[in-house]
């Protein structure tokens, strides 16, 4: 028994080496780690179980049959993350370039369907080449059942990319499919097609972190909610990010108990938001002022800046907060901001997070190409997204709200439980201004002196219509409350839905406007 011990004792050390030294030093002079580096790093010390570390291809063409691969270029298994279980796989760069073949979708596969069964997150932490050339249609296969799986278990358990190395062709669109995507500046880039074929097919020359690097995908094209400076930093960043939420789609908003309370009164917040419609300011200290020791994690940091979402606590609790950003296009929305809120909406939906919406919208933004991309399609998602939604959900008007855009961020009209408005709110079909340019152009146009004419119609409009009392008289605004209390209000009303339990219509699935 002891040789048979000893025996096991080698196979486990070589499994520990992955592709070898050279190829592990290697990794580490592109300023990588290895995959159990990386894992060692994320989860809690000492709490990882590794999950079929033994198998093996079964590949036999153009010389497969003679190449050990340790551990199928994979690291599967489960462990904890702030205490709170966790299962995940971690591709290894120096088997086979981390490449994706049958027995190595299968350790994937078998991984996923774990932490479904079980209600725990899944993480991947993925570098990898792509498809397997090799072993041909069966690697293709093997990326079919865990995009299946991306998709079926969306919305069951979170779901959650870490982009480390290269993710080409089919490997990116697993991550798509997940909740969040992170990545590591410099080192990890995502495409469909290489720098090297598309100069092929369209003489266009480009570098790979020019075509698909972090910084790219969170500012451009919004593939990556977070990116960060170095591989522990991102792994930072995931942990924080689980704190925030449930294990799974049964449970309720995380709550954390804090030392002491507060009575949820902030004077600060009279300076922070300009009267005067048009000034500009950062949404972000509201929400710092407003949530507990302003503690926010935002998603989605450096794309579609004029929306800001991300998540807080309230009181202890986990709540999803979503606020137009005056300072970018005047926190107008357009289509990348309709995207996502929209997705922003209905993942927290999903796991049971608790919203609140601070609103300070200008409408959505004008233009021709704006109209000709489909911002009618893409505004339609957020209007579809918070109808849908049926958890807590809490709109502060703390300035401006107007047209169609008002309609769409959580008005009473498609279900928001409570709406608060600031005394300065203006609720209304459009601004002061261009609405006393149309219903008042005949008297403005006719009066001795146009420009004070104007300047009273506007505050006549502004009056009767353009106020928060105006709506809170039709039940449209449920109070007008002090700016300086809006804390506590969220406090209360959080606390007053706790038991909010609505169920939508029978259906299988709706159909959102994509």
């Amino acid at each position: 028994m002891l040789d048979k011990i000893e025996e096991l004792k080698q196979k486990r050390e070589k499994l520990q080496l992955g592709g070898g030294e050279k190829k592990i030093d290697a990794q580490h002079k592109k300023g990588k780690l290895t995959a159990r580096e990386r894992i060692s790093l994320l989860l809690d010390e000492g709490s990882f179980v590794e999950l079929h570390p033994f198998m093996e291809h079964r590949g036999t063409h153009f010389g497969l049959d003679g190449i050990e691969a340790p551990g199928e270029g994979v690291v599967t298994g489960y462990g904890k993350i702030n205490g709170k279980g966790i299962y995940l796989f971690a591709q290894d760069f120096t088997v086979f370039g981390g490449a994706l073949g049958e027995m190595h979708a299968k350790k994937i596969v078998n991984i996923m369907d774990l932490a479904a069964e079980n209600g725990c997150p899944i993480i991947g932490l993925n570098d990898s080449g792509g498809a397997r050339i090799q072993e041909g249609v069966v690697s293709l296969d093997g990326y079919g059942h865990v995009f299946y799986r991306n998709s079926i278990y969306s919305g069951v358990v979170p779901q959650i990319s870490v982009i480390m190395g290269p993710s080409a062709g089919g490997a990116v669109y697993s991550p798509a499919i997940t909740d969040f995507v992170f990545m590591v500046e410099k080192t990890s880039q995502m495409f469909i097609t290489g720098p090297k074929v598309i100069e092929t097919v369209t003489g266009e020359k480009i570098s790979s972190e020019e075509l698909g690097g972090a910084k790219v995908h969170a500012t451009i094209s919004g593939n990556a909610h977070f990116r960060s400076p170095s591989e522990p930093e991102v792994m930072e960043q995931v942990r924080r990010l689980l704190s925030f939420l449930p294990q799974n789609n049964q449970e309720t908003s995380p709550v954390i108990n804090r030392e002491k309370a507060d009575d949820g009164w902030c004077e600060t917040l009279l300076e922070t938001v300009p009267m005067e419609g048009t000034k500009v300011y950062d949404v972000r200290n509201v929400i710092h002022r407003v949530v507990d020791d302003g503690d926010f994690m935002e998603v989605h940091a450096d794309f579609a800046k004029n929306i800001v979402v991300g998540f807080s606590r309230i009181d202890g609790q986990s709540v999803g907060i979503i606020a137009n950003q005056p300072k970018v296009m005047a926190g107008g929305l357009d289509i990348d901001s309709s995207d996502k809120v929209s997705r922003f909406i209905r993942f927290c939906d999903a796991f049971n997070i608790p919203l609140i919406t601070f609103e300070d919208v200008s409408g959505f933004f004008p233009g021709v190409m704006q109209e000709h991309r489909g911002i009618i399609r893409h505004g339609a998602k957020i209007l579809y997204a918070y109808s849908e939604a049926t958890v807590p959900k809490i709109t502060v008007i703390i300035r401006k709200a107007f047209g169609g855009a008002y309609v769409a961020l959580n008005s009473k009209a498609i279900g928001a439980d409570i709406v608060f408005a600031w005394p300065n709110a203006e609720i209304a079909v459009m601004g002061p201004e261009g609405a006393a340019n149309i219903i008042f152009s005949k008297e403005i146009n006719d009066s001795d002196d146009p420009i004070k004419s104007r300047s009273v119609k506007i505050q006549e409009y502004r009056d009767k219509f353009a106020n928060p009392y105006v709506a809170a008289a039709m039940g449209i605004v449920d109070d007008v409350i002090d700016p300086r209390e809006t804390r506590r209000k969220l406090r209360q009303g959080l606390e007053m839905l706790k038991g909010k339990k609505k169920e939508l219509p029978y259906k299988k699935h709706g159909n959102i406007p994509l």
